[in-house]
């Protein structure tokens, strides 16, 4: 039995019909650049995301580029975020030659650490003093919601407003999730998002969508991605080319209809497999890893630790929609060869921290300066979780990982 990480046929399988007609009214009306199909997109999920200003774009890395653009992140100027998250985060901020501030994340949700947002704003923080930016160049906080579960936004949200900084939020694996009943994107003064085909809602290549709170935001926002043009060839503002296809927005309409329906399917086999890890009595307490990897960390290495619902948790009003089953597991290389002996899909979110690539050596962070992103980033590995994985699936990753830590 080959199991795959993610298998989009299945998903295919189930909506092709509907998706043939959508790409064949593109096809016909031969307008595939903006117009009518990425209106109708931008209106159901801007209605989804309960957000007034939502705006398709090429891709998520773009959504992010735009926020920053939007307000006038200069050279030189700095950007805190998490290390613990795809690259494209802290490579928008990089393109424009501003300064990433990595600070760590939660250990229970992997996730921005409010705590550790408040020290640095307070320059109580060692990276601040190994840093030591001019307060005035602190321009915004972009933290993430990883794995599909949102962060802790309230007190980042007032740490920010507090220094005058804005927010944009990371949710490109997050739409649909919720923080005390407020969607993902919704609560920040920009949102981001993501549609690559692996994600929860995925199009059919690269796609992305920005929304935005303030409608002036919104307006400069909108411009920019039309390479700063309102109206054609009047040029206000230097902007890029980042507009939605009409395939893509087609596909993406269809796709939306659907979403909740998947997401609730991803919550059940994510709760299926913790049952089951339960059952089989090799979950451990995470109080175990002291935050700091090493050959001697505190954490038995025959159990692992599944996912943690933290904001994403029912009982406070939030929902965790597992774009990834992440677990962590001191024993996580052997995990993963016996995974692929058993043709078993499995990747690593993320195996080197963005305060550890090579590209960002210029700033002199080490690898103690976000322990707990350090620590993940030597023990998670993520297994298969989609809509249409089946039980006897489930119980063979299950019994697989079981083996190494009962072997």
């Amino acid at each position: 039995m080959s199991i795959p990480l993610l298998d989009l046929n299945r998903q295919y399988d189930t909506i092709k019909e509907e998706i043939r007609v959508a790409i064949d009214e593109v096809l016909e009306s031969q307008y595939f650049i903006m117009g009518d199909k990425v209106k109708q997109f931008e209106e159901e999920v801007g209605k989804y995301c309960e957000t007034d200003h939502t705006y398709g774009c090429a891709s998520g890395s773009d959504a992010l580029l735009l926020a920053l653009m939007a307000i006038d992140v200069n050279p030189g100027d700095y950007v805190i975020t998490t290390p613990f998250t795809f690259f494209a985060t802290a490579g928008a901020i990089s393109r424009l030659n501003a300064i990433p501030v990595f600070l760590d994340i939660e250990k229970d949700s992997y996730n921005l650490d409010p705590k550790q947002v408040e020290l640095f704003l307070k320059k109580e923080h060692p990276v601040y003093k190994k840093l030591n930016p001019d307060p005035e160049k602190i321009k915004a906080v972009i933290p993430v919601h990883l794995y599909g579960q949102m962060a802790d936004m309230d007190p980042i949200t007032e740490i920010a407003n507090e220094h005058g900084l804005k927010v944009i939020e990371d949710a490109a694996q997050a739409i649909g999730a919720t923080y005390k009943g407020q969607k993902a994107g919704s609560m920040g003064d920009f949102g981001c998002f993501s549609f690559f085909p692996s994600k929860n809602l995925g199009a059919y290549g690269d796609a992305g969508l920005i929304t935005v709170k303030d409608p002036a935001l919104a307006e400069k926002t909108d411009i920019l991605r039309l390479h700063g043009a309102k109206p054609k060839y009047h040029h206000s503002l230097v902007g890029i080319n980042s507009r939605l296809d009409a395939i893509q927005a087609a596909v993406l309409s269809v796709k939306l209809k659907y979403l909740d329906e998947w997401s609730e399917k991803r919550k059940e086999i994510a709760h299926t497999y913790n049952e089951l890890f339960n059952d089989a009595g090799i979950i451990g307490d995470l109080s175990q890893c002291p935050g700091v990897c090493s050959d001697d960390c505190g954490l038995d290495p025959n159990v692992i630790i599944p996912p943690t619902e933290t904001t994403g948790a029912s009982n406070r009003n939030g929902r965790h929609i597992y774009h990834q089953y992440t677990i962590r597991t001191k024993k996580r290389d052997e995990v993963a060869k016996v995974l692929s002996d058993e043709n078993i899909g499995h990747s690593v979110y993320y195996p080197i921290p963005l305060h550890q690539q090579e590209c960002f050596s210029y700033l002199g962070y080490k690898a103690s300066d976000c322990p707990n992103a350090h620590c993940a980033s030597r023990q998670v590995i993520s297994l298969p979780i989609y809509p249409e994985l089946k039980e006897e699936e489930i119980q063979k990753v299950v019994d697989t990982v079981i083996s190494v830590h009962t072997s």
